[in-house]
């Protein structure tokens, strides 16, 4: 952010803040220029889980979001524990592709009727109980199936809730953003569902899904065609809500 104040003031340009979490919605686009709101996005990655109607480029409404775990997080623990390694994220789904996704019942957290909040956390204590207790009997622990079978549960929660609040709010445009969105299993199961109801399904390229300067940008030129510049005084703000203006 200093350096992005240095450069606006020494070459006399606006600065313009952007919300991380806004940038990775943007990031679809820079991939589909046809692609206009009103529409819902889901956004997966690390840290955050959120289903969001976008009615125009820079507003915004927060129709669920996670409630413990986020997506990804569960990910990262759960390939912890299985001893793949960081980022859990494409681990757990290359090793999937050879396991069998219905050999263990992991359960999937509904929470209330027609809430479209997310919850994992109780789904990532069961894959761990699992585990444990599969050491302690001392029978073998297929990894793949575990694997297979946590991407499933997850997969399916985040499918499911999407394409029931296109449905209640009229919305024939889904987009998936963040950094699971790069998930084979969740674009493939999430693009299957949209087509058998007639949605239509976005989602960028696999190098716009992570982190990115680009999905930053292409938020920032929303902001900037709204009025939203920034003064140099602005401060990193990790708690920014979608569709918050500092």
């Amino acid at each position: 952010m200093s350096y992005a104040k240095g450069l606006a003031l020494s070459l006399n340009k606006p600065f313009v803040g952007v919300n991380h979490i806004e940038g990775h919605i943007a990031a679809n686009y820079i991939a589909h220029k046809e692609l206009k709101p009103p529409y819902l996005c889901l956004i997966v990655s690390g840290g955050h889980t959120h289903l969001v109607l976008v009615k125009d480029y820079t507003e915004f409404e927060v129709l669920g979001r996670t409630r413990d775990d986020a997506a990804g997080e569960a990910y990262d623990k759960v390939a912890r524990a299985l001893g793949l390694g960081y980022p859990g994220g494409p681990l757990i789904d290359a090793l999937a592709k050879e396991g069998d996704e219905y050999a263990v019942d992991f359960p999937k957290a509904y929470l209330e009727d027609e809430s479209f909040d997310f919850s994992f956390s109780g789904l990532k204590s069961a894959v761990l109980n699992y585990l444990n207790k599969m050491q302690m009997t001392g029978k073998e622990i297929k990894r793949e199936d575990v694997a297979a079978s946590f991407q499933r549960s997850v997969v399916e929660i985040l499918t499911e809730k999407a394409v029931l609040a296109a449905k209640k709010y009229n919305m024939n445009i889904i987009c998936l953003a963040g950094g699971v969105a790069a998930n084979s299993k969740l674009r493939d199961t999430l693009e299957k569902e949209c087509r058998k109801n007639g949605i239509n399904f976005y989602y960028p390229p696999i190098s716009l899904c992570t982190d990115n300067a680009a999905m930053i940008a292409s938020a920032g030129y929303y902001n900037y065609n709204a009025g939203y510049v920034s003064n140099l005084g602005l401060n990193a703000y990790p708690s920014l809500k979608i569709g918050q203006r500092l």
